[in-house]
């Protein structure tokens, strides 16, 4: 595929929201549409030379590389290639994040205090729910959150939390929403900017002709805030 195959974008993901839809692509039937994006986002001024395309592609990637945790990594895996095709050589970044990464007492306390922040006085009944299957508790913490969910090399809390809430809600999970719209508000997201993010996701499903039918609404849980 050259450049030139990658698929236009149709114009209503190209609103001012754009910032907010990338990791709905993720779960979508068509990730290659990051490659459409990508060059969106680099045709802006803010992305006129290399050095800011390279922060850029550091950023994308990084989103990518934290939704594996949430959708697999295969449709990841296509975005970030599709990501490539269209990349010019000089603005090839090769930095790596993870290459000395250990499931260690470090990674655990990282992982953990992250969780804790999102879930707040709910974590250990969250956790309590894997208590006869304890592999999961283990992934929860050591993998999720610790390998994936907490480091903070390249985006911040805010950052994650904006990656994570569209990637659960363009799978139409409600238990999984109720938690991390729960958690998005926790960390001072307004209630106005998670509804944004809640319009985006249910924008690009409708793109894509998906319908998020299961999903609570903003306003449904913030008496759980």
């Amino acid at each position: 595929m050259s450049a030139s195959d990658v698929p236009e974008l149709p114009p209503s993901y190209l609103s001012s929201s754009t910032r907010l839809k990338p990791a709905s692509i993720r779960r979508s039937p068509a990730p290659e549409v990051s490659g459409a994006l990508y060059r969106y986002l680099t045709s802006q001024n803010a992305y006129r030379i290399s050095e800011s395309r390279q922060a850029l592609v550091r950023r994308l990637r990084e989103a990518l590389a934290k939704t594996v945790c949430l959708v697999g990594v295969c449709k990841p895996l296509k975005a970030i290639l599709a990501i490539a095709k269209v990349e010019k050589p000089e603005d090839r970044d090769y930095s790596t994040t993870r290459p000395g990464w250990q499931a260690d007492d470090a990674n655990h306390e990282r992982g953990v205090n992250w969780l804790k922040k999102l879930y707040r006085h709910n974590a250990g009944d969250t956790l309590r729910l894997f208590d006869a299957h304890k592999d999961f508790s283990w992934i929860l913490t050591e993998i999720t959150y610790g390998l994936y969910l907490s480091d903070r090399q390249v985006l911040d809390d805010i950052d994650t939390q904006l990656i994570v809430l569209p990637a659960i809600m363009s799978q139409n999970l409600p238990l999984e929403m109720h938690w991390h719209i729960r958690g998005t508000r926790r960390i001072t997201v307004s209630k106005e900017d998670v509804q944004v993010i809640w319009d985006c996701v249910q924008d690009v499903s409708g793109i894509f002709g998906i319908k998020l039918s299961k999903v609570p609404t903003v306003d449904e849980i913030e008496p759980h805030v």
